[in-house]
């Protein structure tokens, strides 16, 4: 059984993906840390970002088990691997690296911002989470201050509205609803409601795959 749940930045796709792979069993991949993952190494090691033969050689040794999301989650980390994630040499290599995650036993949950599009395109079950811009940074705003951390909601905002431009105007794999996805709004939707309708149409694929 394969899982493939898409959308934007800070729509819950994340916390969506881990709930239900805590709930059925099933591994989990949160895509997006594998091109920070990629990201880290080159700067690690001082290497350019923009040499995408020496990206994509980074991105073929990242290891898919030793991904550390407390440390990827650094927003330095984050604006390089979205330089690197628009190259398609590194989009190739990646994407053979989770398709690959996708087939473990007894199931798998992929989220990102291509899985039901480009990297599990035959998944049984898809899901395309999204939620308004004002309240993704919104949210993203009252993490970082529950956090202890300072925030500018404006700043956020701007920073969610490029992301979201760069995320569906790139060319390889732009981000969009794969076409059988289910749309889950959580603008006004609670985790617990999205999950709750996932976990139904995730029982019924289940019967009938029995």
């Amino acid at each position: 059984m394969i899982i493939a749940i898409d959308g934007p930045a800070a729509a819950g796709k994340g916390t969506l993906a881990r709930r239900i792979a805590e709930t059925y069993g099933f591994h989990h991949l949160d895509t997006g840390l594998t091109y920070r993952a990629t990201a880290k190494t080159l700067l690690d090691a001082g290497l350019p970002l923009d040499d995408e033969a020496v990206a994509e050689a980074m991105a073929r040794k990242v290891d898919l088990a030793g991904l550390d999301r407390a440390i990827l989650s650094k927003h330095e980390i984050g604006e390089a691997a979205s330089k690197i994630a628009v190259m398609p040499a590194v989009r190739r290599a990646l994407v053979e690296a989770q398709r690959r995650f996708s087939l473990k036993e007894p199931g798998a949950v992929l989220d990102g911002r291509d899985i039901g599009t480009v990297v599990c395109p035959d998944a049984p079950v898809k899901f395309y989470v999204t939620a308004s811009a004002e309240v993704r940074a919104r949210r993203r705003y009252e993490e970082i201050v529950e956090a202890g951390g300072s925030a500018d909601y404006a700043a956020i905002f701007e920073d969610v509205q490029r992301r979201d431009e760069r995320d569906m105007g790139r060319t390889d794999s732009p981000l969009r609803p794969a076409q059988e996805a289910y749309l889950l709004d959580t603008s006004e939707m609670s985790i617990e409601a999205a999950f709750q309708t996932a976990k139904s149409i995730i029982d019924a694929a289940l019967s009938r795959n029995a």
